[in-house]
């Protein structure tokens, strides 16, 4: 077989198996899998509450108008309510503060209605609760690692879907005051939705839980029985509206002879109270037409109808690609056909000696002038074409490898770059082969960090080797930079944000022990990689060798043409176009994110190969603007070549703005501070991995055409 039928052939199985992820991309069958005999113990757990109105969550316990933990134990538990579950790294860095609860669940046994508790609360408890509803926050509880879910039917009522999470309470207008009212769900039905085990476990009565529902009510605080149940829980029933009435006495008094009283500012301290009764029923429904392992479906099935503007937005990424493609060959024709005229017979040396015989027939005249037009070593009119080859990118060999300005901190910065990419692709791959999914909660980030601390070795390696490179002696600088360089301002960004965090609060915030954590992550494992990757790198490895020599007095540049006088503006031009590769997809990112933070993205095959495509675009963008830099012979490309390849990043970050301009509805300054922040952190991370790849594209194609040139 040929090499070109088995590039095709390795090409071809890797998209048959990119595309195989698609259906397959979040969930490996029959892992960790439960099964429960009936009346045994179902433990729930809550977790916390969050919006797509704000960056801040709160843990479900912290909040002071729900039922506090007991610390009961339930029958056939291991633990007491309010006991802290232990929680990875990811789970941690997401928010998450998961707890056992009061709840009790038994597989098989419904209840009608069992009584949880009745909680007093204040005036500013009763502010915060009417705030988290008017942000419209979500509650999560956790059965069987299945989040409570709320359930939907499409509108042409063919299918049902799942949305993570359940509304605490909701706002409407009183008609008898004209306001507007907030009522609070106090009562909730929880459906737990079984079907038989496989295998074994089935045939021993055990059985497996596929679905987990939540269906709030709000139910007023009187017409109960003994137990504190509402008479008719089924039934219509009056809302429950957080509201406790102002104490008018004095103006009562003040205002004996009015039929009107004047309303006065509230004593959020006067001690009045309100009583909020908490209630809950289980029912369990047996669910045949769901396998345990694909009881995720539901929680995906309200995005299958974006699979076409998925397809979409890879032929638009593939058109743009395939014409930066075709341009990309024209320049590697001409480059190579001029490289195979001009190799082995001293071209360059003899286009010097045609300079010079110009310039001396443009000082000369009358008869010199004439018998110089006769003579039979002119023949500049029949060598213009290769001439005017000769005087652009060609003769820029003495220059084109010349260490650029800063070498020292663009080192480091590749070397981030290749960590970076290295975690983008393992995120990616695993994401891709079901290793990494909604199921296994905080995996993501947990996984991500560790590709991060293990890639140190990578960063290391490869900023020692470009350091060196560039003429570098003091390899231990270059590793401290490395080092601490990018790592140090992540984790001085995540303090600060993490300040405004706790004085909020919020789970959002990151406990000490956890910054301590990672700073040990960073400091002791992180650091000694990068030492032995930059050690390896730089005393073990030797540096890259260029084809060509570099002059020792640098060329003069001449001028420039007027777009290539603007390098940011050029820079920024290239990047629109990789943005325009990205946009389609870029929607249902930030949709999961911000907009709908109870849906799951889930489809990393469509963006595993939308990344290809955005790399290749990148790589043929950077092959075309450094062809154009060479031609103006301006040999600076290596700053220009990774500004390039990362300028696509700066056009995300515009979309970040006007997507919290137009599409959200975040308020309050912290939510806003960590929205802006972290989408600057995002395209910074961004712009480092593709700035890399753009450099390493751009490095690749200069060694490669002046490698093919001759020089005598």
């Amino acid at each position: 077989m040929s090499p070109d039928v088995r590039l095709h052939v390795s090409w071809l199985s890797r998209m048959v198996l990119l595309f195989s992820c698609l259906s397959h991309a979040f969930y490996i069958p029959g892992v960790s899998i439960r099964s429960y005999r009936d009346e045994e113990n179902v433990p729930l757990l809550v977790n916390k509450v969050y919006s797509d109105k704000s960056q801040l969550q709160y843990a479900y316990f912290d909040l002071p108008f729900v039922c506090p933990p007991t610390g009961n134990r339930h029958h056939g538990s291991s633990f007491a309510s309010g006991h802290s579950v232990p929680l990875n790294l990811g789970e941690v860095l997401r928010g998450d503060r998961i707890k056992t609860s009061d709840l009790e669940i038994n597989m098989g046994q419904d209840i009608d209605c069992q009584y949880l508790c009745d909680r007093v609360v204040g005036r500013k408890e009763l502010e915060w609760a009417q705030q988290l509803i008017e942000e419209e926050y979500v509650t999560e509880w956790i059965l069987d690692n299945l989040p409570g879910a709320t359930s939907f039917v499409t509108v042409d009522r063919t299918r049902k879907y799942y949305a993570s999470g359940f509304k605490m309470g909701y706002k409407d207008f009183d008609m008898a005051t004209g306001k507007e009212m907030y009522y609070v769900y106090n009562h909730h039905t929880l459906v737990v939705r079984w079907r038989p085990a496989p295998g074994r476990a089935g045939e021993n009565g055990g059985k497996v839980i596929v679905g987990f529902e939540v269906y709030p009510k709000s139910i007023q605080a009187g017409h109960r029985n003994e137990t504190g149940c509402p008479l008719d829980v089924s039934g219509e029933q009056e809302p429950l509206p957080l509201y406790i009435p102002g104490n008018h006495t004095n103006l009562m008094e003040q205002y004996a002879d009015s039929s009107y009283i004047p309303e006065s500012p509230i004593d959020m301290e006067d001690g009045a109270t309100m009583t909020i009764p908490y209630t809950y029923s289980v029912y369990f429904f047996e669910e045949g037409a769901v396998e345990w392992s694909n009881r995720w479906d539901l929680y995906f099935n309200d995005q299958a109808e974006s699979s076409f503007t998925h397809w979409l937005a890879i032929v638009n990424s593939l058109i743009i690609s395939g014409i930066l493609g075709a341009i990309c060959i024209v320049i590697w024709g001409r480059t190579m056909q001029g490289d195979v005229k001009g190799r082995g017979d001293g071209i360059l040396e003899e286009a010097r000696l045609k300079i010079g015989k110009r310039e001396k027939k443009k000082s000369s005249s009358g008869l010199l002038e004439k018998i110089s037009d006769t003579g039979p070593d002119d023949d500049l009119s029949s060598d213009d074409e290769p001439l005017e080859e000769i005087t652009g990118w060609k003769l820029l060999h003495g220059e084109v490898f010349r260490p650029p300005p800063y070498g020292g901190l663009l080192a480091p910065l590749i070397g981030s770059g290749i960590q970076l990419v290295f975690v983008i692709v393992g995120l990616l791959g695993l994401s891709c082969a079901g290793i990494l999914n909604p199921s296994w909660r905080g995996g993501f980030w947990s996984v991500g960090a560790g590709l991060f601390v293990f890639a140190g070795g990578f960063s290391g390696y490869f900023s020692a080797r470009v350091y060196k490179t560039f003429g570098g002696q003091n390899w231990r600088k270059n590793t401290m930079m490395t080092a601490l360089l990018f790592p140090g301002l992540l984790f001085t960004l995540v303090f600060v944000l993490n300040l405004f965090c706790w004085a909020q609060a919020s789970s959002t915030a990151l406990p000490f022990s956890t910054l301590l954590w990672l700073a040990c992550l960073w400091l002791l494992i992180q650091l000694p990689l990068v030492h032995l990757g930059s050690y390896w790198g730089f005393y073990r490895s030797s540096s890259w060798e260029h084809p060509t020599k570099t002059n020792a007095i640098p060329r003069q540049i001449p001028a420039q043409a007027w777009y290539m006088k603007q390098q940011v503006t050029l820079a920024l031009g290239a990047g629109l176009v990789a943005f325009a590769v990205l946009f389609i997809e870029l929607i249902f990112v930030f949709k999961s994110l911000y907009l709908d933070k109870s849906s799951y993205y889930y489809v990393f095959g469509f963006l595993s190969i939308i990344s290809a495509l955005l790399s290749i675009t990148i790589a043929e963008t950077v092959i075309i603007a450094t062809y154009i830099q060479l031609c103006a012979e301006n040999y600076h490309w290596w700053w220009q070549s990774f500004f390039v390849g990362g300028a696509s990043g700066f056009w995300i970050f515009v979309y970040s703005v006007w997507y919290y301009a137009t599409r959200l509805h975040i308020d309050g300054f912290v939510s806003s501070l960590l929205f802006f922040s972290y989408s600057a952190l995002a395209c910074a991370v961004y712009s480092l991995a593709t700035g890399t790849i753009g450099f390493l594209t751009a490095y690749m194609f200069v060694r490669r055409i002046y490698g093919s040139v001759k020089v005598d």
